[in-house]
């Protein structure tokens, strides 16, 4: 048994999840226990500068390293504070900060996250493993979703075809058959839907003036009335058809496409209800869109990340999908709240156990590697965390 804390901020960039876990088995015994999950938000003037380098704002190599830093030391606070009056943590396993992801194409693939290991391990005193992409990506992979691997462990059932669906800022499903299919492992599948929550929390930052960042309960999209015609013509985007695998990011479907679905939503004079009801559509159709690429429509859909307390979106999905049971990973004894981060803890668990970490039938890389890059601590003790 092991003590892991799992650190990642998504391409909603609303803060940092950290969740301690203790990990017994490797894969097939695999067993996790949430200790504590906790999310530490970043301050309103971090989100926003990282929100504008996500969306191409230029900066000098010294505004950079800054940036690094200071999402460095952001991260290892989640990591000490998540620790506070609880038994402490052996391992680190830190996804970072995604700003920028360019799936492959003629070339390798790059992905580049920010809050760089090694610092995080000298400000807490303990090794710490990340950089979790780039070994995919050299094998010629997605570099993502790198979840699946995880919902493989936890989710998989003997009779059920399972589909688990993070609507994080960008949307992502794992498909599981059955494990009485002796080749199950080798038919997973995954990629990433489109947008989940990032067009929408663009949309109520604009319309509340920056008073609110999301749609809590989805309850102002509730409100209003989508119009079905411009989901349409947002679903003609060439992503959508695109053969998995498939990975995307804020790079395609960021404040540049919402500034575009934005004008064409206020040329048809659409309240701000409708707008985000519009938007938050968007987000359900393309799930349901990206089913169809599925081998067999799955008997049950677990839902996990912010998204899956939208209630006006998980109802939308159920209407999509009706033939399908939805609900969330929190009813299979999983925090959907916190499941990315618990990935991520398992990551680093593998990684320390040399088990490789990606699944090539997910990401299309050519192998299955280990993940992540291990930073060892410092002989010295940390002095504490200022930038």
């Amino acid at each position: 048994m092991i003590r892991t804390i799992g650190l990642i901020s998504g391409t909603s960039v609303d803060g940092i999840d950290a969740a301690l876990v203790e990990i017994t088995g490797r894969q097939a015994d695999l067993q996790v226990r949430l200790l504590a999950g906790e999310t530490y938000p970043y301050s309103p003037q971090m989100r926003s500068q990282i929100l504008r380098v996500c969306a191409g704002e230029a900066l000098s190599m010294a505004e950079f390293a800054q940036l690094d830093d200071a999402i460095a030391c952001e991260f290892a606070r989640a990591a000490i504070a998540i620790q506070t009056d609880r038994p402490p943590a052996e391992l680190i396993g830190s996804h970072g900060q995604t700003v920028f992801h360019r799936p492959p194409s003629s070339t390798l693939g790059y992905s580049l996250q920010l809050g760089r290991g090694a610092t995080i391990a000298h400000l807490t005193g303990l090794p710490t493993v990340s950089n979790f992409r780039a070994a995919d990506i050299a094998a010629g992979g997605q570099g993502a979703p790198l979840v699946s691997p995880l919902d493989v462990c936890l989710f998989a059932h003997p009779k059920y075809h399972t589909c688990v669906q993070n609507l994080g800022g960008i949307g992502n499903l794992t498909y599981i058959p059955p494990t009485s299919d002796s080749r199950f492992r080798e038919r997973v599948l995954g990629w990433d839907t489109g947008p989940g929550n990032a067009l929408i929390d663009l949309a109520v930052t604009h319309l509340s003036g920056g008073e609110r960042t999301f749609d809590r309960d989805g309850a102002w999209a509730a409100s209003g009335t989508p119009r079905e015609e411009l989901v349409c013509q947002w679903l003609e985007h060439p992503f959508f058809d695109r053969n998995p695998p498939k990975s995307t990011g804020r790079e395609m479907f960021g404040r540049a496409f919402f500034e575009e679905c934005f004008a064409q939503m206020q040329e048809c004079h659409l309240s701000a209800a409708d707008t985000i009801a519009t938007l938050t559509e968007l987000t359900a159709a393309s799930v349901a869109l990206s089913y169809r690429q599925l081998p067999q429509m799955p008997d049950r859909i677990l839902l996990c990340g912010g998204g899956a307390k939208n209630r006006y979106l998980k109802q939308r999905l159920q209407l999509h999908l009706e033939s399908t049971q939805i609900s969330t990973t929190d009813e299979m004894g999983l925090s959907a709240d916190f499941k990315e981060a618990i990935a991520f803890a398992v990551l680093a668990y593998w990684h320390a156990g040399e088990i490789p970490g990606n699944l090539p039938s997910v990401t299309g890389a050519t192998r299955a590697v280990v993940l992540g890059q291990m930073c060892p601590v410092a002989e010295r003790s940390p002095r504490g965390i200022e930038y």
